[in-house]
């Protein structure tokens, strides 16, 4: 499956998740479809999804992150006081570590403004819709 076929995948499988969506033209265009699914990742509810569903987006995003650039943590270096701590300036979403952390809303369900440019959106998109169902679910 080619990246564009896994982002219509994506965008369909969203689309008819929510009878609300079910008139919305799909856009021809590469910029287009990416706005779109990412809309529909930061509205969409925690709620589970199939493993089908999760597979290609796992797919997608990994390709997404290459083609954004990966910054690995092990190529950084800790603060002076404390080996086990990082301090970077840059695309919290490019970090390729164990864990970020993110001054987030108290239920820790990031935003659900279709694309609002917070870094809620940007967490809860590359991290794929999954992350929202964690963090209800640790909340909870």
């Amino acid at each position: 499956m080619t990246q564009d076929e896994r982002r219509k995948y994506l965008i369909q499988y969203l689309l008819k998740e929510e009878i609300r969506f079910g008139r919305q033209n799909i856009p021809t265009d590469k910029q287009g479809q990416e706005n779109l699914l990412r809309s529909l990742m930061n509205i969409r509810p925690p709620r589970p999804i199939s493993n089908d569903f999760l597979k290609i987006q796992d797919e997608y995003l990994t390709e997404r992150n290459i083609e954004r650039g990966i910054t690995d943590v092990d190529t950084l270096s800790p603060v002076k006081s404390d080996s086990r701590l990082y301090i970077w300036q840059g695309d919290i979403t490019t970090l390729k570590c164990d864990a970020i952390v993110n001054a987030c809303n108290s239920q820790m369900l990031g935003c659900f403004s279709p694309m609002h440019a917070c870094i809620d959106n940007f967490i809860h998109t590359y991290a794929g819709v999954e992350l929202r169902l964690k963090m209800h679910e640790i909340m909870a």
